[in-house]
C-alpha cells in the first residue's frame, strides 16, 4: 500500500534504540543511554525566560514562512562575528531544527539521478534524504584517522555530481576537518560546478586546537555554490525546541522556504523569539557545556582506548566517540558470539544495561558510537559496565 519511496527508505536506528531504551525502562532495567546526541543540560534560564515572556506578550501566532526578521537578523549577526560570512535576512530561513532544513535543501538542489557526495561515517539521516530527493548517495570513506580524505572525494566526482556534503565537527566520529582540506573541497566544488551543503551543528563544540571554518567564508565564488546549516540544538541544549537555519543564495533559499510553507509553514513562533536571546546572551552558557564536554571526553577517550579490542580515533569536537571494535569479533560467552557492531550494541545493552549505537547506523560496520552528553556519574558507571562485559569475551 505504501509508495516506492518509503519501501526503499531505512528506519532510522537511533530512534529505533531511543524508542528500545524506554521500554526497558518502562520494565524497571537500569540502562544507561549512550545512544542520544543531546546534552543533558537543561536550556540556558534566559532562553527559557524570554519563550515564557514571548507567550505572555501573544507572540504564539503564525510568523512568515522564513522566520521572525529580528531572529534572521540575529543569525545574520552571529554569522558575520562567529563564521565571518555575510548574509542579508532574506538569504535565511528558520526551520524546525537543522534536519527539516537539510531534507528540503536535498529536495530544492537534486533532479533525478543527481548525485550527492557523502563522506563517511555520516550521520544517519544523510544518505535516506538524498534518496527522497530522488538523488543518488555516493559515499566516500575517510582516512583511518577520520581526516577528510579529498583526494578520494576528488575520484568521487562524475558528471552528474550535484553536491558535496560536509558535517564537520562530524557526527558520529566528532572528527574537526582542517582549513587546507575544506579548502580543496571549495576548489573542487568550484572546478567542477557542484553545490557545497555545510553542516555545522557541531561547531562550538571543540575542544582540540583544530578550529571550526566555514567554507562560504572562503570567497564569493564560494559562498554563491555553497548553503550553510546549523541549529540551536546541541550548543544552547535546545533540541526539543526544534529551530534551526539555513543561509546561502536568495534562490535556494527561496526554494526551501517553499516546501517549508506547503509543510510545516513555520518554526514555532515564541522558540524564534527566544532564539534571539541565545544568539545575543548565552555565550557563557555556551562555554559552560564545552568546558564540562571536554572533561568528559577525555574521561571517555582514556577508558574507551584501554578495553581490549576497541581502537578509538582522539575526537575534537561533537560529543561522540566512535571506536573501530572489530577486535572483539568472533568472541564469545557461552553460546553468544559477537559476530559484529550490532551484536556487540545488543550485547552490552542486555549484559551491561548500556545503550549504543551501531556503526552500521552511520555506514561504519565495524565502530559503535558512545556519546559523552551524559553525566560524568552516569558515564563512570557505564563504563565500568561496559569493561566488565567485555572482560567476559574470550
Amino acid at each position: 500500500m505504501v509508495s516506492d519511496r518509503i519501501r526503499r527508505m531505512s528506519p532510522s536506528q537511533t530512534l529505533e534504540l531511543n524508542a528500545k531504551v524506554a521500554e526497558l525502562r518502562a520494565e524497571g532495567k537500569s540502562i544507561i543511554a549512550l545512544n542520544s546526541g543531546e546534552p543533558d543540560f537543561n536550556t540556558p534560564p534566559p532562553v527559557i525566560e524570554a519563550a515564557h515572556r514571548a507567550m505572555l506578550e501573544g507572540k504564539t501566532k503564525y510568523t512568515p514562512t522564513p522566520g521572525i526578521l529580528p531572529l534572521r537578523e540575529a543569525i545574520a549577526r552571529k554569522l558575520s562575528k562567529d563564521n565571518h560570512i555575510e548574509y542579508n535576512p532574506n538569504e535565511i530561513i528558520v526551520s524546525i531544527g537543522a534536519k527539516f532544513v537539510l531534507a528540503a535543501a536535498f529536495q530544492v538542489l537534486c533532479n533525478p539521478g543527481d548525485e550527492v557526495i557523502i563522506p563517511t561515517p555520516c550521520w544517519v539521516s544523510y544518505v535516506e534524504m538524498v534518496k527522497l530527493a530522488e538523488g543518488v548517495p555516493v559515499l566516500v570513506p575517510v582516512a583511518d584517522d577520520n581526516r577528510l580524505d579529498v583526494d578520494e572525494l576528488e575520484r568521487a566526482i562524475t558528471p552528474k555530481t550535484r553536491i558535496i556534503l560536509i558535517n564537520s565537527p562530524n557526527n558520529p566520529t566528532g572528527a574537526v576537518y582542517t582549513e587546507e582540506s575544506l579548502r580543496r573541497v571549495a576548489e573542487l566544488a568550484v572546478e567542477h560546478d557542484c553545490f557545497i551543503i555545510t553542516d555545522e551543528v557541531y561547531e562550538k563544540l571543540i575542544y582540540g586546537t583544530t578550529p571550526h571554518v566555514s567554507i562560504a567564508a572562503f570567497s564569493p565564488e564560494v559562498w554563491e555554490r555553497t548553503l550553510t546549516v546549523n541549529a540551536l540544538s546541541k550548543a544552547y541544549a535546545m533540541t526539543g525546541w526544534r529551530i534551526g537555519y539555513a543561509a546561502g543564495p536568495r534562490d535556494i533559499i527561496k526554494g526551501i522556504s517553499a516546501i517549508q510553507s506547503h509543510t510545516t509553514s513555520n518554526s514555532t513562533s515564541f522558540v524564534q523569539w527566544a532564539s534571539i536571546t541565545a544568539l545575543d546572551e548565552c555565550d557563557e552558557y555556551v562555554e559552560f557545556m564545552r568546558k564540562a564536554f571536554e572533561e568528559r571526553r577525555n574521561y571517555m577517550f582514556e577508558r574507551v582506548s584501554a578495553i581490549p579490542g576497541f581502537k578509538c580515533p582522539f575526537p575534537e569536537g561533537a560529543f561522540y566517540l566512535f571506536p573501530d571494535v572489530s577486535g572483539t569479533f568472533g568472541k564469545r560467552t557461552g553460546d553468544r558470539v559477537i559476530t559484529d557492531a550490532p551484536a556487540l550494541a545488543n550485547y552490552l545493552l542486555d549484559e551491561a544495561g548500556v545503550a549504543l549505537v551501531p556503526g552500521n547506523a552511520f555506514e561504519a560496520p565495524n565502530a559503535i558510537r558512545l556519546t559523552y552528553s551524559n553525566s560524568m556519574e552516569n558515564l563512570t558507571v557505564a563504563m565500568d559496565r561496559i569493561e566488565a562485559a567485555i572482560n567476559k569475551l574470550v
